[in-house]
């Protein structure tokens, strides 16, 4: 059976790896350049009290990982937070990912979180879906707000009120 944990430095190079399939797909994420397992253990240090990484693992394996972080630095937004995951592409569609995000809620919540953001490339309709059936709604879709491997990219805001 899998386990949720939190991540630790040594689950670098694996978070590290899956997250460059998204980039690599080019469906999931704006960034356009891998990351290394030093900038993800970097990522790990400087993150505050209320924000984190997580890990699904399986048999030693890391099949996914998640991330909760403040929505904006801006004191007036300290109730705001916003979450994300990523898997290896050829584990989705056996629940793993609604696993972290359900663990991501319950981290926001234990943190002192009331409002969750979530980012997803608008022509993604999986990855809208199954925010909607983790309780998040769409607040709008934001046009050509990002330019990713040649084209305009709209994206899609859903938030979940705790």
């Amino acid at each position: 059976m899998p386990v949720i944990r939190d991540a630790v430095p040594a689950d670098a190079a694996a978070i590290a790896e899956i997250y460059t399939e998204s980039i690599v797909q080019g469906d999931a994420t704006m960034d356009e350049t891998p990351w290394t397992p030093a900038q993800v253990t970097g990522m790990m240090a400087a993150h505050s009290a209320r924000e984190g990484f997580i890990v699904l693992e399986h048999g030693g394996e890391v099949l996914g990982w998640g991330v909760y972080k403040r929505y904006s630095p801006r004191t007036g937004y300290r109730f705001a937070g916003e979450t994300a995951t990523y898997l290896r592409r050829d584990k989705t569609g056996a629940g793993h990912g609604s696993r972290l995000k359900r663990a991501l809620i319950e981290r926001c919540r234990a943190s002192g979180y009331r409002h969750l953001v979530a980012r997803v490339f608008a022509d993604n309709a999986a990855s809208v879906a199954y925010n909607q059936r983790l309780g998040y709604t769409v607040v709008g879709t934001q046009r050509q707000i990002g330019f990713r491997s040649g084209r305009w990219v709209d994206v899609t805001i859903l938030q979940l009120i705790l």
